[in-house]
């Protein structure tokens, strides 16, 4: 921490100096900020070299300024008779940079120039299939419709590729990060991270192995179903019927949610669940703007405000054609006040009916906790800020869908089809919990050492294995980088949160339905229309972080406790029937047939 205690002091030492400090860091923020990201909404909806290049410079000034405020803040930190207030930004102040610079001269810019060329490198990344070129939207695209191994093994290989070419830049990237996280006084980055949650960063990974122990037995049982189908589907050769699943078999490019392979696992009878979600929008001729405007009647129907109208104006709603952009789904408060904007390459299907919701919460959130210092204008923690757009997804019922006139009173399912339901809600919540849990480890471990550059790919595969159960459908040399090939690696975005979203947003579903006298079935449970569940939600998002998020969680929900007990309720029909089904067979992946070869 030595060069972070000789940043020179703007004000005394003092309480009253702490204060002043802190206002002046939230205008100075909250001026960097807003220039900051119009320079990168330009260059993710816009990608040339000088978009590029005045992305790189205005995040070199904020990370500069950030670098040098979490310094002084750390000093302030140490001031005795602290208003409780001061004391909790400075905190925050000091550990709120993901990627930190030193302020040894120099440091930032190079950070800077390498974070841009890593976010490039994958927003220009190319797959194939049959041997025709296509960008990774189109490509994740296909990875959930084509059901063909030979081309879902081409477009898994040939997009994981663009991972090896970011290895360089990633290698220093995290030398210079570390450098930046011990002036802050942290050990390395993963330290850091982990220290954002209102608890040690140790009590913070407990944490996440509880509720990962808690949940893993319904994971386990669903792999064993889904492996068991795939072999039916496929035979021996291509999808053996014990050990690993074979990674590109899964509907997903990450086989991170395998909802899109539903068809293929679905059960005789229940499967068929009675709509199709997809087929509903395009029969109801929905455009991608119909979608994103009945995201946004939910919560209207909720009590909340309408977006303002520069949403609509302001918004990249589809891909453009003529042009490069960052087609990962984001939503966007560029003024930290009221600019709110989503940036997506929105398709008519199921999926981005869902992910419309999901980036909406984020919207409906950073509006709420506008009047917070600009410090506190974050969630409680940053699962809380990807949960509650999961949420009102959740949401999304046979029932909610007979209110907003997609599907008809006679075509809802009946109690008969609630294991198809919930198979099929499962294979994207329950699925995704060990790869949410694992890349954030990953990470941990090379920003510690102990995971080191000659080892980038073995470990990679070595913990999706482990934590997923699954494996390449190609043996991958150590010259690769097969994370780089996921967005939040390159671009630098912590991922322990999707994780800690999967939990609270059934903890908080399940409050709204109590709220709103729910009475049958948890899953089945729709609260669209309930102003008193909008009342009580928007007085936790307006607390922001100005509050440990134990005091956000029972504000909503009434239990201070992250707890995995409501989602094992949701999915308890789903457990007694998948080990019903399992029966006879060999569960798990030990053992010979789990090599990674």
């Amino acid at each position: 921490m030595e060069a972070a205690e000789e940043a020179p002091l703007p004000y005394p030492l003092t309480p009253e100096g702490a204060d002043q400090f802190i206002a002046a860091a939230n205008d100075e923020m909250a001026d960097a900020f807003e220039i900051s990201a119009r320079a990168a909404w330009v260059n993710s909806t816009y990608i040339t070299q000088d978009t590029d290049a005045l992305n790189t410079y205005f995040g070199t000034l904020v990370t500069e300024m950030l670098v040098r405020l979490a310094g002084q803040a750390a000093q302030y930190a140490e001031v005795d008779g602290l208003d409780p207030v001061t004391s909790r930004q400075l905190d925050q102040l000091r550990s709120g940079i993901s990627i930190p610079a030193s302020s040894r001269p120099g440091a930032a810019a190079e950070l800077s120039q390498i974070q841009t060329e890593l976010g490039t490198a994958y927003s220009t990344g190319r797959a194939t299939m049959n041997g025709e070129t296509i960008n990774g939207n189109e490509a994740e695209a296909r990875m959930g419709s084509v059901r063909d191994p030979a081309a879902l093994q081409e477009m898994w290989t040939t997009w994981h590729n663009n991972g090896a070419g970011m290895r360089e830049n990633y290698e220093r990237m995290v030398v210079l990060a570390n450098e930046g996280a011990r002036e802050l006084g942290f050990d390395n980055v993963g330290d850091l991270w982990r220290s954002g949650y209102d608890m040690e960063p140790e009590e913070f990974a407990a944490l996440t192995e509880r509720l990962w122990n808690e949940t893993r037995p319904l994971y386990e049982q669903l792999h064993c179903y889904v492996r068991a189908e795939l072999n039916s589907e496929y035979g021996d050769q291509v999808q053996a019927a014990t050990g690993p699943i074979r990674a590109d078999l899964l509907g997903n490019m990450w086989a991170q949610e395998w909802g899109n392979i539903y068809d293929v696992v679905a059960p005789e009878g229940a499967g068929d669940v009675g709509y199709d979600l997809t087929e509903l929008l395009e029969r109801a001729e929905y455009t991608p703007e119909r979608i994103v405007r009945t995201g946004e009647a939910f919560f209207s129907s909720l009590g909340f405000a309408p977006l303002p109208e520069t949403f609509w104006e302001r918004s990249m709603i589809t891909e453009p054609r003529d042009r490069d952009v960052v087609c990962h789904a984001s939503a966007w408060d560029v003024d930290n006040v009221d600019d709110l904007r989503i940036k997506m390459c929105t398709r008519v299907n199921a999926d981005d009916f869902t992910t419309v919701h999901h980036e909406l919460g984020h919207n409906y959130y950073q509006r709420a906790y506008n009047q917070q210092p600009l410090i506190f204008r974050n969630s409680a923690n940053d699962g809380f800020h990807e949960a509650i757009g999961d949420t009102i997804a959740l949401s999304v019922t046979p029932e909610y869908l007979t209110q907003i006139d997609l599907l008809d009173e006679s075509a809802v399912p009946g109690a008969d089809r609630d294991i198809g339901l919930l198979l099929r809600q499962a294979m994207d919540k329950v699925a995704f919990l060990p790869f949410g849990l694992l890349i954030d480890r990953y990470r941990w471990g090379i920003f510690d050492g102990s995971i080191t550059p000659d080892t980038y790919e073995s470990a990679w595969n070595d913990m999706r294995l482990e934590y997923q159960g699954i494996v390449p459908p190609v043996e991958r040399g150590a010259e690769q980088f097969d994370a780089g090939a996921k967005y939040h690696v390159p671009n630098n975005v912590s991922y322990t949160r999707y994780f800690l979203a999967r939990i609270l947003q059934f903890q908080f579903y399940q409050a709204a339905c109590e709220q709103a006298g729910w009475t049958g079935p948890l899953h089945r449970c729709s609260f669209y229309g309930n102003e008193e569940v909008g009342a009580r939600l928007n007085e936790m998002l307006a607390m922001g972080s100005s509050r440990p998020w134990p005091e956000a969680l029972e504000a909503f929900t009434g239990t201070r406790e992250m707890s995995a007990e409501p989602m094992l309720a949701y999915f308890a029909p789903l457990m007694a029937w998948l080990e019903e089904q399992n029966q006879g067979r060999e569960c798990g992946w030990t053992g010979p047939t789990s090599s990674a070869d």
